[in-house]
């Protein structure tokens, strides 16, 4: 069967029209802040635990459940993938 897509990708646009890496560090932190709030769901835990588990603030473990905040700090993020059994590769390219 033929391919009948006509035009380029959406990632295409996306990179024409100078948005696709912000959609994805949105998409990115939507992410970690929904699989958090799945954490705290599953386990039981309060944002004040967590934020003890993440030795951090509470208001660190608001902006980090926040899907559309992304004040957050490169540690506190190392951190938080860590407790989901997870790790932040950073690449400079």
């Amino acid at each position: 069967m033929n391919n009948t897509s006509i035009g380029s990708s959406f990632d295409d646009f996306l990179e024409d029209e100078g948005l696709k890496e912000e959609i994805e560090n949105g998409t990115i932190k939507k992410l970690i802040a929904y699989q958090m709030q799945e954490k705290l769901k599953n386990e039981h835990l309060t944002k004040t635990e967590l934020a003890q588990r993440l030795d951090t603030s509470r208001a660190a473990v608001n902006r980090l459940l926040d899907p559309y905040n992304d004040s957050i700090t490169l540690l506190t993020l190392k951190k938080a993938a860590s407790i989901l059994g997870k790790k932040i590769k950073l690449e400079l390219i």
